[in-house]
């Protein structure tokens, strides 16, 4: 397929040290987008950079920002008419390339388009519970969207009317269990230091209520015992999360007060 021939897409992806997998994500898009834009933090050593211009991408080294103004970054070196935000851990399957396609050709009164995200957890497709259909706007006319939000949960706001695909874009979270834990620690981390930033507590309430609300309704209301037994761990995983996060802002506001 010629350039010429190209969906007219900028794919923009922020990354870390990502050798390990950013290849899957750059071959699922490589050869049917026109555009490939790879935002590297500047303390990466692992050869990801490597790996992206191998396929085609414009790389640029820069220092971490945090996720909104990294992938403001991203999205300000396109040039193509539409922007397509992938992580380095997600790969778009053919049946969501064609529905791009398509849309890309006749968006019709639509300015940014959303479709489900897929994970896979220890060899299971997980198609219940807090982690599916987990929808994700990704898709943009240029100029009418941008990331905004919070350090953790960053989030793409539309001017627009926002359309709806059909397709699964595949994600690829975690390789182990420990792999997983891992995000947890970084993930409550960076919640806590919102929390501090916007003067957020924690109460009783999100200490006890939520973590056990979050395991209900993830494993009994979404059906999470649907997916076997990694759908009883991960609503488990999620109320650890939950409880994680508001003890790392009652730790942070304790030691507040014992400063002199």
């Amino acid at each position: 397929m010629t350039p010429e021939q190209r969906v007219p897409v900028s794919v923009c992806i922020i990354a870390g040290a990502e050798a390990h997998r950013i290849r899957r994500t750059l071959e699922s898009v490589h050869g049917w987008a026109r555009e490939l834009i790879v935002v590297i933090n500047n303390d990466v050593t692992d050869g990801t950079d490597q790996i992206a211009i191998s396929l085609g991408a414009n790389v640029f080294r820069e220092p971490w920002k945090g996720y909104v103004a990294q992938k403001n970054s991203a999205a300000d070196k396109a040039t193509q008419p539409w922007l397509l935000s992938l992580d380095a851990d997600e790969e778009v399957p053919p049946s969501l390339r064609d529905e791009i396609r398509a849309v890309v050709a006749t968006p019709g009164d639509c300015t940014a388009f959303a479709f489900p995200r897929c994970a896979e957890f220890c060899g299971r497709w997980i198609r219940h519970g807090d982690w599916y259909p987990d929808w994700q706007t990704r898709l943009w006319r240029r100029g009418q969207a941008r990331w905004t939000g919070a350090t953790v949960h960053e989030r793409l706001e539309v001017t627009g009317v926002i359309g709806r695909l059909r397709s699964d874009l595949l994600h690829h979270p975690a390789h182990t269990i420990d792999h997983q834990i891992a995000k947890i620690a970084s993930y409550s981390r960076d919640f806590a230091l919102d929390a501090q930033t916007s003067k957020r507590g924690a109460n009783w309430c999100d200490l006890i209520i939520r973590p056990v609300w979050r395991f209900v309704r993830a494993y009994f209301f979404r059906f999470g015992f649907l997916d076997g037994w990694q759908g009883y761990y991960i609503a488990w995983m999620t109320a650890f999360y939950t409880v994680t996060r508001y003890a790392k802002v009652r730790a942070a506001r304790s030691e507040e007060c014992r400063k002199p």
